[in-house]
């Protein structure tokens, strides 16, 4: 009976999310995720879903910016919003990376999605440059804030 009780809770300890350890062998590699406009990743999506999430070193390569600058939510994380000197950028949301293009300075927008990126005034621990990242999705009443940190091709990592 104890058994019938257990099978359930079996794959409960699987995180298949980015960055988790998990056996190579076992598991193919990653693949990007597809890419698509704001309006077609967020149209079903409730306003408070519409969180950044992790992308994938195949995430990048999709999107061709492995020299970009990288938000992340962590030192150690991969990231969730990359953008480069040429007024372009990406976030990951709802499982698609999401293009967006310069609005002005340090604000991206595609549609209505509109993000904007922030340095502080501190570093983390392994001396990592903070930033604030800002998001305010369609249909969401207020703009959601994200303290991270960057890292810049050519910086010091």
């Amino acid at each position: 009976y104890m058994t019938v009780l257990a099978l359930p809770l079996a794959a409960c300890n699987s995180n298949t999310a980015p960055g988790n350890d998990r056996e190579a062998q076992l598991d193919p590699p990653a693949t990007a995720a597809p890419i698509e406009s704001a309006a077609s990743a967020l149209a079903n999506l409730s306003p408070g879903l519409m969180l950044p999430e992790t992308m994938t070193d195949a995430d990048l390569s999709a999107l061709g910016a492995e020299n970009s600058c990288q938000f992340r939510l962590t030192e150690v994380a991969f990231p969730s919003f990359v953008y480069d000197g040429n007024g372009r950028g990406a976030i990951k949301i709802n499982g698609k990376l999401i293009p967006v293009t310069a609005s002005g300075p340090d604000s991206y927008a595609s549609g209505e999605l509109r993000i904007q990126i922030r340095v502080l005034d501190d570093e983390g621990t392994a001396g990592l440059q903070m930033q604030e990242l800002i998001v305010a999705a369609p249909r969401a009443k207020d703009e959601l804030g994200f303290w991270g940190y960057t890292t810049c091709s050519g910086d010091p990592a």
